[in-house]
């Protein structure tokens, strides 16, 4: 039987079901350990979606210390990760476990320890400012625990619960098996074995998918218990109190089952009141993009519904509902800790049909037992807010309470009044008591009806003349009408306002609804769009506190004291504050910030720390191992020269947040570890933070360090570079215009997926302002104060107005490659309203990082073309092009804004030269203005380098020099000073627009959410009715220059020797030098060979010629080629400057062998040794301290080099090393003195002087033996030439011997 939804006269009830009992299924003995490991990651499931929970709702409440919270929900989580671990480590040998089981529990194990770890690492990185972001990560962590507890292989089926009706199955209910597995071990129990759980069933079949199948068919309460037939005892362990068992009659065995049934004895008797107060931001369930929502609340077997609200999202029903004679068993104090659950379900009431489900929520009563007094802090029981989920999705909130009241003995006579229906219109609808609802009071909300934009198409035809209708609890005020919207989609009248009450809790704020209607012939009105403000408190004023101090500043103070010209310190009157703002005086690192009271005397005095003065004396010496670097010639500098110097100083300054951040959240961790170990470690604490403050005033500044003169940078103006877009960092330019984006509602049950981008049909240009009535006398009788505006004085007029928009592309990078080959061809393509202009004869070939820098002019009139849209294309030579990425600016709330996003301001001024100043309005008269504007008293120029603006005084230079060298007096300095202060400007202060450049991510429609690529570029923007502006910025991109490298390699030594002498088996190698500049692989040069080499020294005297490109800003060699002989164009590619020079070994009959290798970086390389000894492996690895050079600065360089290999445990080895020279010289000077390559003319080098065992074998084979015998084996010949010698006289004498004894003999 399905509930009835749209009765709503009273209470109905659903069908009673009878509580029974399902028998427990019995199954083997080891039918339980297949599924044991899963069970086990549902207590972590469980508290971590709990904790969770529990950290948003603090974050969406503005509870205090959430990151407690937090850092208690990964300290569970780590805890339950080593406890799973525990468990599982003993039961991983089980006999009864298959290998999937074995091997998913391995997973599962080594998930779980990984997952502990992190949750430890992170717990230490959560802060109070980084709360938002680890919450992102643990939600992470519960999305990896559903899938671990999920099981791929269920040994057990799971459970299903059917609802019949005439043998027709009309709704069920699927409980899986592992959510009721029981264990005699609590952490591997299935989280809802043995409890009372209620169900809701839902349609079977394909009917419960999608909306038709959320509403819910019936709700049950089941005991369920799933075990083995041993453990068959245990099954009612978990049943309340107040059961009593009916067994069957006795028999054999039957004493083991279940019982038939259950007797309740103990029953309590309680009355619930729901009160009903407000829902906020609900489903668009009419094609009106509205709904007529009410609620309808379930408890146990009864259901009411609120009254029907009409044409609203955001229903404030203030409505109480109460439940009487509600029986519920079991003990007391069960009910009290653990009550059933409330449904609330809203639904959209149609005119026509069934009303249409919205969303769903479940609550739990505050219970008050009849002993109980009705007193705080549990009574009366506070409005929370509940979220709303339509299927999966979150649909609204809802702002209600609801309390359990047990009716004692006496009935309902203990049982707090309820108070009778305040409001007759109503009828017998009573509100939501006094103490519970909110406390009221008179609001006036102001509304600044500016425009409407890009409003589509509403039922085929155009908006034509349209309104805005806004409405708050109730209340609301209309705008007026725009009578041609094509023309003039701006309102003529700009400020209405209306009264209304409101909760003093701002939390508690109703939603705001904005609404927008086509006004058609025949008084015809269609809903165009609509905006819910869930949240009024950013658009509340708070008068400022008279009490306190009128306003406090932050003044940055500089190195030096401010002194007048005599050298006295100056004094000043009350009240004023003096900041000097030299621009030549350098601003430390480490800026101090000081708070200054308006009313206290201002002139402020900086001693210089020692170490500065130590720093001046040590300049004033100039050693030459300290050279100073020179200012640039201005003559040589451009645009991009303050880009380049820029990027520097944006990375710098990335790395400088990086480290503070850290230093932050190491501080935070030891107070909190401070704070856990007691008082007794605050004299610790307090003497770690002396020794740190005074490590910071001892470290050495910067430039101070021996690696000063490396980090010492020319003197550039530069500009702001943001790596983001310039709206994030000024709040989207909201500072007095908001856009609301108009929302159309459903058109059909397929829309229930339709993201929010796809709904949105316009957008609404306004503001508002909620303020407590009536309003202090002192700001209504501020001076310039029109009642017409209210709080919104001195908005500019929104007539239609012509602007000068121009362009800046600077460059692409991280392009998504649009071409087959992983490239693209990019080109730029600008569209504001009518004007589209595609720079396609000027595409980049084969970029995924183009360089544009291109500037483009536009005419456009403000409000009518006021989006302004950057695409990069990609150029195709056949078909279409592709769109890879654009992005959209709205340029009207810039041009408007009080930060001044018209042009930005630069860091200094100047008439000419890269740094020229272009805006047409000089500081001066942009202050003037501004004052004017602001109504601030100022600027007072006088006397020179010097102006006030309230109470502050800008010092500053007070002349400037043209072209021509001539010093001329000027105030634009110090205004300049003064502007790039206004945010130090009390009460009209803000912070102006700089100089910059802001990186903006490109988006294709066709792939919504993924980046394609990133694009620098910045929009000046100057009213036509105004000065024409200066000519726009060059910003074309650099060409390299042509430089030509002439290397000389003049010896080697030491070369490891790789060759077998064929006779002799000696060591030697047949050397070569190569050597290439890198992307130049093609071009490498070859030096002739030195054969057999005996000791690894070899002679050359060879040179080495190499013309390159080079792009001295960038630090690039610059190469143009084509990739193929097929591609249509020439790629260019930007490569690192470095010159390779390796060592090889030449054989004739198989591939010359390695030998070494170096690769020099010629921006910055180790300078050569001045001999061959001197030179070690040390230089190349860089572990000894070696004075890098530049050959574009030495020009030339000469010296030994060392050259490395990786041996065979991957482990550099000296290999040989290389004597040569590199000389740098510019084409136009490689012209004036021409070399020749190799030994060649002109200039020709001399052969080298190499030993006569440079030679061939085969070419003199008698010379070679000659000398690889007398080399080798000269002592061994001169020892056989002896011992012949010997041989020989012994012969004579032994062959002359007998004759001479035959004669002596004879005496012949």
């Amino acid at each position: 039987m399905r509930p009835q939804v749209t009765d709503r006269d009273g209470p109905s009830e659903r069908p009673q079901v009878t509580r029974s009992l399902v028998p427990p299924m019995s199954g083997e003995d080891t039918f339980g350990e297949a599924e044991g490991a899963a069970a086990q990651h549902h207590p972590i499931l469980g508290s971590q979606e709990e904790g969770l929970n529990d950290v948003q709702e603090m974050i969406k409440t503005e509870k205090s210390y959430p990151e407690r919270r937090l850092r208690g929900v990964l300290e569970e989580l780590s805890c339950g990760c080593y406890r799973f671990l525990s468990l599982a480590d003993k039961d991983q040998s089980h006999s009864s476990r298959t290998r999937l089981d074995r091997e998913r529990l391995k997973s599962c194990m080594r998930e779980l320890e990984s997952m502990g770890h992190q949750a430890r690492t992170l717990r230490a990185q959560v802060k109070r400012h980084t709360v938002r972001d680890k919450l992102r990560l643990c939600q992470n962590f519960l999305q990896k625990l559903r899938f671990l507890a999920d099981e791929p292989q269920h040994s057990i089926p799971d459970v299903f619960i059917w609802m019949m009706s005439n043998n027709k199955r009309i709704a069920y209910a699927r409980v899986p098996s592992k959510d009721l597995l029981f264990s005699i071990v609590d952490e591997e129990m299935g989280k809802d074995c043995a409890k009372v759980k209620t169900l809701f069933l839902k349609l079977p079949g394909k009917r419960g998918f999608g909306s038709a199948g959320w509403a819910v068919q019936a709700k049950l309460e089941f005991y369920l218990w799933l075990g083995l037939s041993k453990q068959r005892k245990d099954f009612l362990c978990g049943l309340p109190c107040g059961f009593e068992e009916v067994k069957a009659a006795q028999g054999l065995g039957l004493h083991s089952f279940p019982p038939v049934s259950l007797v309740y004895t103990k029953k309590q008797a309680f009355q619930l009141r729901a009160h009903m107060y407000q829902a906020r931001s609900l489903f668009a369930a009419d094609s009106s993009g509205l709904s007529d929502p009410f609620a309808r609340v379930f408890f146990i077997n009864q259901s009411q519904c609120t009254e029907v609200l009409n044409e609203t999202l955001c229903p404030t029903w203030d409505q109480m509902l109460v439940f009487d004679n509600l029986e519920l068993y079991g003990e007391a104090h069960e009910l009290r800790d653990d009550p059933p659950i409330i449904v609330i379900e809203i639904y959209d009431q149609d005119t026509m049909g069934k009303a249409d489900f919205m969303g769903r929520t479940f609550a739990k009563p505050v219970v008050k037992m009849a002993d109980e007094g009705y007193c705080p802090p549990r009574f009366p029981p506070q409005l929370e807010y509940y979220q709303i989920y339509r299927g999966n999705a979150t649909a609204g909130d809802l702002l209600a309470a609801f309390e359990l009241l047990q009716v004692g003995p006496t009935g309902k006579a203990d049982l707090p009044p309820i108070d009778g229906p305040v409001d007759v219109d109503r009828g017998p609808i009573m509100p939501v008591p006094v103490g519970i609802r909110p406390v009221l009071s008179k609001y006036r909300v102001e509304v600044l009806f500016w425009g409407l934009r890009d409003l589509k198409r509403v039922n085929l035809a155009q908006v034509d003349r349209p309104r805005v209708d806004i409405e708050c609890a109730g209340k609301g005020v209309q705008s007026s009408l725009i009578h041609n919207y094509k023309k003039n989609p701006n309102f003529n009248t700009l400020v209405k306002w209306f009264e209304v009450d409101l909760p003093e809790n701002e939390l508690l704020h109703p939603p705001l609804n904005i609404r927008v209607v086509d006004c058609r012939a025949f008084g015809r009105y269609t809903l165009v769009g609509s905006h819910a403000v869930s949240s009024l408190r950013r658009f509340i004023y708070r008068p400022p506190d008279r009490s306190a101090p009128s306003w406090n500043t932050t003044v940055r103070l500089f190195r030096h004291c401010h002194m007048l010209h005599n050298g006295a310190p100056s004094s000043h009157p009350t009240g004023e504050i003096v900041v000097n703002m030299e621009p030549e005086v350098p601003v430390k690192k480490l800026e101090t910030m000081v708070k200054l009271d308006a009313t206290s005397d201002a002139v402020v005095k900086v001693d210089v720390a020692e170490e500065e003065k130590e720093k001046k004396k040590k300049k004033k010496k100039g050693t030459a191992e300290e050279p100073e670097e020179e200012e640039p010639d201005e003559s040589m500098l451009d645009w991009w020269s303050k880009y380049f110097a820029s990027i520097d100083t944006m990375k710098e300054q990335l790395r400088q947040q990086e480290a503070s951040g850290i230093d932050l959240e190491e501080k935070e961790e030891v107070e909190n570890s401070e704070g856990l170990k007691g008082p007794t470690k605050g004299k610790d604490k307090a003497r770690a933070a002396k020794e740190e403050k005074k490590k910071k005033t001892q470290s050495p500044g910067p430039g101070q360090g021996p690696e000063a003169p490396e980090k010492r940078k020319p003197k550039i103006d530069e500009l702001k570079v943001y790596p983001k877009e310039l709206e994030s960092e000024f709040d989207n330019f909201e500072d007095w215009l908001h856009t609301f984006n108009l929302l159309r509602g459903k058109t059909g049950d397929d829309e229930d997926g339709s993201t929010e981008e796809e709904r949105i049909v316009g957008r609404f240009k306004g503001s508002l302002c909620v303020y407590k009535v009536p309003l202090p006398e002192d700001v209504s009788r501020e001076a310039g104060y029109d009642p017409t505006y209210g709080m919104f004085q001195g908005i500019p007029s929104n007539d239609p107005i012509n602007v000068l928009v121009r362009v800046y592309v600077v460059r692409a990078t991280d392009l998504h490659p649009a071409d087959i080959n992983g490239k693209a061809d990019p080109y730029i393509a600008i569209r504001l309203g009518k004007t589209d202009i595609r720079d396609k004869e000027n595409y980049i070939s084969k970029q995924l990082n183009p360089v544009f820098g291109k500037s483009f002019d536009i005419e456009a009139s403000f409000p009518m073309e006021s989006m302004l849209t950057v695409a990069v294309y990609d150029w195709d030579l056949v078909g279409t092009d592709d769109l890879i990425g654009e992005t959209k600016i709205d340029l009207e709330n810039r041009f408007y804004s009080k930060h001044r996003a018209t042009c930005g301001i630069t860091q200094t001024y100047s008439i000419y030269g890269y740094n020229i100043w272009r805006d047409p309005m000089k500081p001066s008269q942009i202050l003037t203005r501004l004052c004017k504007d602001g109504k601030v008293d100022g600027p007072h120029f006088g006397p020179p380098g010097r102006v006030k603006v309230a109470n502050r005084v800008f010092t500053g230079p007070s002349e400037i020099e043209d072209e021509n060298g001539q010093r001329k007096p000027t105030d634009e300095h110090v205004a300049l000073s003064a502007l790039r202060h206004w945010e130090d400007i009390p009460r009209v202060g803000c912070r102006l627009v700089p100089e910059h450049v802001e990186t903006r991510p490109l988006l294709n429609p066709d792939k919504p959410g993924i980046e394609q690529g990133r694009l620098e570029l910045w929009v000046d923007m100057f009213p036509m009715d105004m000065p024409a502006p200066g000519t726009p910025l060059d910003i074309s991109p650099r060409k390299p220059k042509k430089y030509e490298l002439r290397v000389i390699v003049w010896n080697t030594d030491e070369v490891v020797l790789e060759d077998d002498d064929f006779f002799t088996g000696e060591k030697s190698s047949d050397i070569f030098v190569r050597g290439w500049l890198k992307g130049q692989q093609e071009d490498k040069q070859d030096t002739d060979v030195h054969y057999h080499s005996l000791t690894g020294e070899g002679n050359f005297n060879w040179r080495y010629l190499f013309p390159f490109d080079y792009l001295a800003a960038e630090e690039k060699i610059v190469i143009s080629k084509k990739e193929s002989m097929f591609s249509w164009d020439e790629t260019e590619y930007k490569i690192p400057a470095r010159l390779t020079l390796q060592i090889w070994d030449a054989d004739h009959f198989s591939a010359d062998d390695f030998l070494g290798a170096i690769e020099l970086d010629l921006n910055r390389f180790p300078r050569g040794a001045k001999t061959a000894k001197q030179c070690t492996m040390e230089m190349a690895t860089g572990e000894v301290d070696v004075p890098l050079v530049s050959i574009f600065k030495q020009k030339r360089v000469k010296g030994w080099w060392p050259l490395l290999a990786r041996n065979e445990n991957d482990e550099f080895e000296l290999t040989g090393k290389v004597e040569a020279e590199l000389h740098l010289l510019t084409a136009e000077e490689a012209e004036k003195n021409p070399v020749g390559l190799a030994r060649n003319e002109p200039d020709p080098l001399e052969k080298p002087n190499r030993p006569d065992t440079s030679f061939i074998w085969f070419l003199n084979p008698l010379k070679s033996a000659r000398y690889f015998l007398w080399h080798s084996y000269r002592w061994l010949l001169l020892r056989l030439l002896l011992l012949l010698l010997l041989l020989l006289l012994l012969a004579l004498f032994l062959y002359s011997v007998p004759g001479y004894l035959v004669k002596k003999i004879l005496r012949a």
